[in-house]
């Protein structure tokens, strides 16, 4: 399979499967109201995923010395304030808002970067402008506007910025043995679900119990039906993460990646929206269409400065 097709599958994959998370999490979130414990659920559900698969052979077990779980750890304590965060965003406020808000998340990554040393040319940075106007304007008059929402969504922006770029060192050097992309998302899953527990069972812990018992009777189809929607979004959350490490494995920069993942932000929102019947604004509308112009635009500005620096 050449790269193009192999990215193109990757990416629907990774869009159809987090269109299922979102739907399937702010469904658990509107009767769940602990997000903490909600993404501690989700990152727990993926090792259900990991375990068989490397129980039965279907992918290699990983070798990791001490100093090589150290550099994952570092990735992995990002994943888990980045999930998290988001989580709390959604439960916040709409799908929509949230997706809004982190379709910032080029900018992040690009100023991150810089400060890396890795800078961009003048034209592709002015390119991120729409991007910021877009996403302000439409903050502005959301009709679903919350400050946990807001602040939770810029939070997992920085977070998953920093994952990114560290992961795709990680990925440029794999420590220890068989660490593929697949493989590093699964040990980044385990560590985060073990940092998650302990934060979950301070904070949320005595309020569990009761709040699953509100759920089972406040969730359309009962306690079956939200047990089933909650394992649907901790399996959809741990697959799509998995085949958006698989796409970032073929991409460039972690840059590149973060706009895919703005793209599939815009796919989520009408879903979403259409899905929950989620009122926005006029404003809200064209601010969520500048930013979707800005991040075309920085896309076709960015591929245009990397084929010259191939052709030098």
């Amino acid at each position: 399979m050449n790269t193009l097709l192999k990215t193109t599958a990757y990416l629907g994959l990774w869009y159809f499967l987090n269109v299922l998370y979102n739907l399937s999490n702010k469904s658990v979130a509107t009767s769940f109201p602990l997000p903490l414990t909600l993404a501690s659920t989700q990152l727990f559900a993926g090792l259900l995923y990991i375990l068989p698969c490397w129980a039965l052979g279907l992918r290699p077990v990983p070798t990791l010395g001490k100093g090589d779980l150290r550099r994952v750890a570092v990735v992995a304590v990002f994943h888990t304030v980045g999930h998290c965060l988001t989580v709390l965003s959604l439960s916040a406020g709409s799908v929509s808002f949230t997706h809004i808000i982190k379709s910032a998340e080029p900018i992040f990554s690009t100023l991150l970067l810089s400060l890396l040393g890795t800078h961009s040319p003048l034209p592709v940075n002015l390119m991120l402008l729409p991007i910021v106007f877009g996403v302000s304007l439409a903050s502005m008059t959301e009709l679903s506007f919350t400050w946990p929402s807001f602040l939770g969504a810029m939070g997992s922006n920085l977070s998953f910025a920093v994952r990114a770029i560290y992961s795709k060192r990680l990925m440029a050097d794999p420590p220890g043995k068989d660490l593929t992309p697949t493989n590093l998302f699964a040990v980044l899953t385990i560590i985060s679900a073990l940092l998650t527990a302990p934060v979950v069972l301070v904070l949320e812990g005595p309020q569990i119990m009761p709040a699953l018992e509100a759920a089972y009777d406040s969730f359309e189809g009962g306690k079956t039906a939200f047990l089933a929607a909650l394992f649907t979004s901790g399996l959809t959350y741990y697959t799509y993460n998995e085949t958006a490490y698989l796409a970032l494995s073929l991409f460039s920069t972690p840059t590149t990646h973060a706009v895919a993942n703005t793209v599939k932000r815009v796919v989520i929102l009408v879903a979403s929206t259409l899905y929950f019947k989620t009122e926005m604004s006029a404003q809200s509308v064209a601010g969520c269409g500048i930013a979707v112009g800005g991040v075309l635009g920085y896309s076709i500005v960015k591929g245009r400065y990397a084929a010259k620096k191939k052709e030098e």
